[in-house]
């Protein structure tokens, strides 16, 4: 066997075949898997070996439209037929609530080219006369999805490896790793057969591997303990069943073709045709998760027993929807373990501290996404970025708080979830809350309805302090929710009056010592500012485009306070600590503090921000502290409220006349309590972050991981007045040399009088789709939508018209001037 390689793919499923063929066929010529069994003993064996296009998620959707499009390839390359069915999938809708849920994702499928098709109850019943339709509002179809054979389609993935130079190894399982500054030394062991059992032998040798890749599936948690790190990644029990021939359905294929794949979502379960009869698999409540601290020795392809009481309500279902199935019996059962996420999606991406360590984790979809998370996976390993930006699955987005218990109990939540209506307003309850600042249980009593951020408890609007528990829960909509009201006197608040924001869940970073300087005038692309002063900055990837958005205040002549996006902390930290290891050689020495728990944040904005201040202020003339003079806009002085030492930031990403307080955590109620006393004498309204996130479209406001990622440059997204080309900073000439592709504009909408755009909406010139919304919401000042997004270049000019598509029409939209309110920054900087 080999002992150095260019790469090592720990895990011989679907999702590590993949990746090994994608890195080969990416270039890569020296790359081996290990298997600790035999290919496909995982989860891939038991999977259903579904296909479905439907993800709310970009990056996914593009991540399973690959897949859907190479595994039909793979015969004419391999001569391995992967048992691809192409025959389509229909899901079902019972409620409009439903159709308006596939009506979203359906403009989000469109900006990725993946067709779909409206279907009425009568059409689906005239073309599958066995399913029951009168109780359906109607069903999307997927044409050219379907099902296939897992072990078929890893095996042929296998062998176009192979093909490409990939060395196969199975029976070695990996039982250490070690970095030793420019590769791994990974310890593997001979796993042999004993008594049924899969054991280690006396048999052990070091691999010598510049990138390890692990997609080790169910065993992700011995994998994260081998690794010294923590992951999500925990499995939960998935049952499907086998029915008997059907004689119904065997009598109508003697002249028909084959189902689609069927999903009655509402009544949470899908259906496929199996040699005359059914497979159903159900996604019912209480199905347990498995292995949460490692797989045991003697589980190798096995499976648990069936609970049939557990989903006797989706089987009945089942019966009402195929009423041939009732008198059929069962022929088989499977109930297995599927690995999963608290969010549903996979890990896929660096490991969080470690150098050319890649973990591809956590795949619920795993056959699904199994092609395409080996081809982007592949692109970041090889070129340094893929073409999507792929920060939504990127495994730092749980922190170190995250814990097994957390994983356990938010995996749980998420298999049921998986076939429930997914608002686009909801917040799931499990494991809640979590992470609260001080100051959580005053917001609460006066009708905080909260949201999660990186497991931080953020208000989202202001309900009535009296509200019911599941008061939030009942305002979820795909149109204009309960809450929306609450968010418009919010935002009139802001602009006419005076608001409070909570914002203690951003991201802040302490950067200091002799290379600070150095290091952040290379690391961002702006001009640092003096002391005291501060600027808004960009880190960029290797590949030009954005990796991370900074306000950065300057301390003193080599200490800087940055502070970036509440739902990056570990994401951003992991970059920054990175890059700042690379170059300490070359600038010197740099230390680099994560404070985002030892500061909270408050957002005081309004045009009587200053008078409620003014009453707090300890200084010899309080009256002049915030003025013009002594504290000019994009300014940071420390400033005393009372007993409360505050780092005051003059910086409103509201558009109006504001500062943050950024505050000793330990001291946060005491501050909130002087605030809302001082506040209540100029009607000052508590504010939430949907409110906020309207407010900064009408800004033009770039928000990370909408306007801004690793899919498009600091130029497209139309910043370059933050980017100070006169100096060498990394990602620069990429950023040069990729130009203007597209660009961010934003667009003032005509749209239905109950809905607003969610930021996921195709955009249309006439019949031609030209771009996506990213951001999307209600502009009160304009009494219409808003939405922000890309198009081509040569339609990002004020005054053009175009169209969004929403609830399967389009609707006149206008692209508007950058910061169609208040364009000239005047109450910003307005003087008091």
């Amino acid at each position: 066997m080999k002992t150095h390689v260019k790469a090592l793919v720990v895990g011989g499923g679907a999702v590590g075949t993949s990746i090994a063929y994608h890195l080969a066929r990416a270039g890569w010529s020296d790359v081996m898997l290990l298997e600790r069994d035999e290919l496909t003993s995982g989860s891939t064996w038991h999977a259903a070996g579904l296909l479905p296009y439907f993800n709310m998620s970009y990056a996914s959707t593009h991540i399973h439209d690959y897949s859907i499009r190479f595994y039909k390839t793979l015969e004419a390359e391999t001569g391995l037929n992967a048992g691809f069915s192409v025959v389509g999938n229909l899901r079902m809708a019972q409620s409009q609530e439903r159709m308006d849920e596939y009506m979203l994702y359906a403009t989000t499928a469109e900006t990725v080219d993946v067709p779909y098709e409206w279907m009425t109850p009568d059409q689906i019943k005239e073309r599958w006369p066995l399913v029951r339709t009168e109780d359906l509002k109607g069903a999307i179809f997927h044409p050219t999805d379907g099902y296939i054979n897992p072990a078929d389609v890893t095996m042929a993935m296998a062998k176009g490896a192979r093909q490409r130079g990939v060395t196969i190894e199975r029976k070695w399982q990996v039982d250490g790793y070690h970095w030793t500054g420019d590769h791994w030394d990974v310890t593997v062991t001979k796993m042999v057969e004993r008594g049924g059992n899969l054991v280690a032998s006396d048999e052990q040798m070091v691999i010598h591997a510049e990138h390890v890749v692990t997609a080790t599936g169910n065993h992700a948690q011995r994998t994260a303990r081998l690794l010294g790190i923590r992951t999500p990644a925990i499995p939960i029990e998935h049952q499907f069943i086998v029915t008997e021939p059907d004689p119904a359905l065997v009598e109508w294929r003697k002249t028909n073709g084959e189902h689609p794949v069927l999903r009655d979502v509402d009544a949470r379960w899908y259906v496929r045709e199996e040699r005359g009869g059914w497979i159903l698999g159900p996604y019912e409540d209480g199905a347990p998760a498995r292995f949460r601290y490692g797989v045991p020795d003697s589980f190798r392809a096995d499976l648990f027993p069936l609970n049939l009481e557990r989903i006797e309500q989706e089987y009945m279902d089942f019966i009402h929807r195929i009423p041939s199935t009732e008198e059929v019996g069962l022929k088989d059962d499977f109930n297995g373990p599927i690995c999963y996420t608290p969010d549903g999606n996979p890990l896929l991406g660096p490991a969080p501290g470690l150098r050319n360590m890649w973990l591809a984790e956590g795949f619920s979809f795993g056959i699904t996404a199994g092609g395409g998370a080996g081809y982007y996976l592949a692109q970041l390993m090889v070129e340094g970025e893929a073409e999507i930006d792929m920060a939504s699955l990127d495994p730092k987005r749980y922190g170190s708080w995250m814990t097994s218990e957390y994983a356990t109990v938010k995996n749980e939540e998420t298999y049921p979830f998986l076939l429930k209506l997914h608002w686009p307003d909801e917040e799931r309850p499990a494991a809640r809350p979590l992470r609260t600042a001080p100051a959580y249980d005053r917001q609460k009593a006066l009708g905080a309805q909260f949201g999660q951020v990186n497991g931080w408890e953020r208000p989202n609007y202001y309900g009535p302090a009296d509200a019911p528990e599941d008061f939030d829960e009942s305002t979820n909509s795909f149109r204009r929710g309960g809450w929306w009201q609450y968010a418009v006197e919010e935002v009139k608040a802001i602009r006419e009056g005076v608001g409070l924001i909570d914002a203690t869940a951003f991201t802040k970073h302490v950067v200091k010592g002799p290379g600070a300087t150095q290091f952040l005038d290379w690391f961002t692309c702006n001009k640092l500012p003096k002391v005291g002063r501060i600027n808004l900055t960009y880190a960029l990837t290797g590949a030009g485009t954005t990796r991370t958005e900074y306000t950065i205040v300057r301390l003193a002549e080599d200490e800087y306070y940055l502070v970036s996006a509440g739902a990056w902390t570990a994401y951003d930290s992991d970059y920054l600590r990175k890059a700042a290891e690379d170059k300490a050689a070359e600038f010197g020495y740099i230390e680099i503090q994560d404070v985002t728990t030892q500061w909270g944040v408050f957002a005081i904005a309004g045009p009587k921000t200053r008078d409620v201040l003014n009453q707090l202020i300890c200084d010899a003339e309080p009256e002049t502290v915030l003025s013009n003079k002594r504290f000019p806009w994009l300014t940071m002085r420390e400033i005393e409220l009372k007993m409360c030492p505050v780092r005051a930031i003059r910086v409103a990403y509201t558009g109006e006349l504001g500062w943050e307080l950024h505050h000793p955590i330990e001291i946060q109620n005491y501050l909130w309590d002087l605030l809302m006393t001082a506040g209540n004498k100029h009607g000052m309204k508590l504010v939430g972050a949907r409110a906020q996130n309207w407010l900064r479209q009408e800004k033009s406001y770039r928000a990370f991981g909408t306007e801004l990622g690793r899919d498009a440059t600091p130029m497209e997204a139309d910043l370059a007045r933050f980017i100070d080309l006169a100096k060498e900073f990394h990602g620069k000439d990429a950023m040069q040399e990729i130009g203007v592709r597209s660009k961010c504009v934003t667009l003032l909408i005509d749209g239905p009088e109950d809905a607003d755009p969610w930021g996921r909406e195709a955009l249309y010139d006439g019949e031609t789709r030209v771009g996506r919304l990213t951001s999307g919401g209600y502009s009160v000042s304009f009494g219409k939508s808003i939405g922000m997004g890309y198009v081509r270049p040569d339609l990002a000019e004020p005054g053009t018209k175009l169209k969004v598509k929403m609830f399967d029409k389009l609707w006149d939209a206008e692209i508007t001037e950058d910061s169609p309110y208040d364009p000239t920054n005047a109450t910003i900087r307005k003087d008091g």
